[in-house]
């Protein structure tokens, strides 16, 4: 476990470096009862999936007030990564698997996070509208583009026009044609030198 490999790209606070630092023993002891991340995974999760989820903030800043939901959250990546860096930004984690939800409810709790809402339910049910839609390969572009384009409203509550900001890994080419999605393709091995980002991407979509 690494948590100071947070605080080589990003500045924190004394309380986000020390809700960065408690995330390793969390989700360690977490995963013991709940298999959210995988075994292999567990001792790289500062890497493989904290500052993974943070190439979204790279990518797109977004400004207090904003309205973010995470689509597909699993165990809560990249909503509890990014509502520690974005302490006045409202998250809303979504996934369909009760089991899921509570590791995100129980880690945001214990972290002391008040901006992060889960839902154990389909995207499709969940009321509302959203600046921002993030995600972690949940599914292929088209479904996922069919799923977040009702949730998201116009305007612009970040660096970025309102949109979708989909982490992704490997050729994306046919993916991207046939969601007929017109995208900026982020490299995040642009944005951190870790050998693990070589193929990964961060996929931009505005509203």
């Amino acid at each position: 476990m690494q948590p100071e490999i947070i605080s080589k790209y990003f500045t924190l606070t004394q309380e986000q470096q020390r809700q960065m630092d408690s995330l390793g023993e969390l989700y360690t002891e977490w995963n013991a009862k709940i298999n959210v991340i995988s075994r292999k995974d567990i001792d790289e999760l500062y890497v493989r999936h904290a500052l993974h989820s943070l190439a979204i903030a790279k990518v797109c800043s977004f400004a207090p007030g904003a309205r973010v939901v995470d689509i597909g959250c699993g165990g809560g990546f990249p909503t509890i990564p990014l509502a520690i860096l974005f302490p006045e930004v409202e998250f809303t984690a979504v996934d369909s698997i009760g089991k899921k939800i509570t590791v995100v409810r129980e880690v945001a709790s214990a972290l002391g996070l008040k901006n992060v809402t889960p839902i154990n339910a389909r995207i499709e049910a969940v009321k509302g509208e959203f600046d921002y839609v993030v995600s972690r390969a949940v599914t292929d572009l088209k479904t996922l583009k069919g799923w977040a384009l009702p949730k998201l409203r116009s305007g612009q509550r970040g660096t970025l026009p309102n949109g979708m900001l989909i982490l992704k890994g490997g050729n994306l080419t046919e993916e991207i044609a046939d969601a007929r999605l017109r995208c900026d393709i982020h490299n995040i091995s642009d944005l951190f030198e870790e050998e693990f980002f070589e193929t990964k991407q961060v996929i931009y979509a505005k509203r």
